[in-house]
């Protein structure tokens, strides 16, 4: 029994009373390509001026919590904004975590795929004032991935709106990044609530020429576009965008709220998943998804319907801060020793925001060690002040 704190301020008694489920091996191949977008791992005693410096990052805790992804079916978008990328992870670390991640995924019995993102990051604001600046900067990074093995997403970058750049100039750098890749790349179409920097991508506020411009550039190389990724959270956008892609084109859901019904799909297309909350919710997601390819819609549905409560309160606004939803689950889980991330990005939430989660959590099963989860509950709530009865 722990005392935790209400969002109204109060303190109330709560008992855990879900089962966990137990991570596995799928059963059935699934019928869902489902990248789950991790986060890093900080390494706390080596961590020097963290918000001035690169982090620290505990490789093996970071690369074990990428195993057991795999080892339940799902494959890795490695290096996105679920690992902090510009909020407290730098190219250079990026670039390491790729390094390593792809020698891991090579000799996985389940053979993962891993999809990586090429931005801009390495370069200072200033240096990207063109076109031809923003291009050889991801033409940077994409060369970096594609040396070390990984497939390309070619990230939302904030250069583009900085400079207020026109279709033309969308035109001009996609295009030649799309053509020049080495595999089918994976589009990455952020919204403004992941990132407020990214307001008025691809040239226009104005979601329906904004669309009309995307799928205008995917037709021209259809061939060389394995997808795109869009998190707008906006469930009747994504369903009408997806039904306009030419075939072979996948649509990724970034949706961390309507991501069931979009994966199920409406019977004629579905969406696939990019999520960060896959990471989280991993035994359920990866079991749900399993129940689906076998035709079994109910299970599909019984599994997925409480992760969704708890995906709304981890991406609630601001939606930028969710990385400390997925660090905090993983620290419940035993999958790392500490709930300190880079830059100590784990302030960016209070109190009454990681006891909501811990409830949800428990009650959708995914409180995989109850007893450790508990524990460790009671030190965070201790270090905020809630004495336990």
């Amino acid at each position: 029994m722990l005392t935790l704190p209400t969002a109204d301020a109060r303190l109330e008694s709560y008992r855990l009373t879900g089962t966990p489920l137990a991570p596995r091996a799928p059963k059935a191949a699934l019928t869902r390509t489902a990248f789950a977008a991790a986060h890093v791992v900080s390494d706390p005693l080596r961590e020097r001026n963290p918000w001035d410096t690169r982090p620290a990052v505990d490789w093996d805790a970071t690369l074990a919590f990428r195993s057991q992804l795999w080892d339940q079916g799902l494959h890795l978008a490695e290096a996105m904004d679920t690992a902090q990328r510009g909020m407290g992870v730098d190219w250079p670390t990026a670039v390491e975590l790729i390094q390593r991640t792809m020698r891991a995924a090579r000799v996985h019995p389940m053979t993962p795929r891993v999809a990586c993102g090429a931005g801009t990051d390495h370069k200072s604001p200033g240096d990207l004032t063109t076109p031809d600046a923003i291009l050889a900067a991801y033409t940077d990074q994409a060369e970096a991935i594609e040396a070390a093995g990984g497939q390309l997403i070619l990230m939302a970058s904030r250069a583009f709106t900085a400079i207020n750049a026109t279709e033309d100039s969308y035109t001009y750098v996609y295009r030649r990044l799309i053509d020049g890749a080495k595999d089918p790349v994976i589009l990455h179409w952020l919204g403004d609530m992941f990132d407020p920097a990214l307001a008025g991508y691809w040239g226009s506020t104005d979601v329906a020429k904004t669309s009309d411009f995307v799928l205008s550039l995917i037709a021209e190389n259809p061939a060389k576009v394995d997808g795109i990724k869009i998190s707008l959270l906006d469930q009747a956008h994504e369903e009408t965008f997806r039904a306009r892609l030419p075939a072979g084109v996948r649509l990724y859901t970034g949706d961390d709220f309507n991501y069931a019904p979009l994966i199920e799909g409406d019977g004629t297309h579905y969406s696939h998943a990019l999520l960060g909350i896959f990471a989280a919710i991993a035994p359920a997601a990866a079991q749900a998804l399993e129940a689906l390819a076998q035709g079994d819609s109910a299970t599909y549905h019984r599994l997925l319907a409480p992760t969704v409560p708890l995906s709304r309160e981890i991406f609630r606004a601001p939606t930028r801060f969710y990385k400390a939803g997925i660090a905090f689950l993983s620290w419940l889980n035993g999958h790392q020793r500490h709930f300190i991330m880079p830059a100590g990005f784990q302030s960016s939430r209070d109190i009454t925001h990681y006891a909501q989660v811990f409830r949800l959590a428990d009650q959708a099963g995914l409180l995989s060690r109850p007893d450790l989860a508990e524990a460790r509950m009671q030190t965070l709530l201790a270090l905020h002040g809630v004495e336990q009865a």
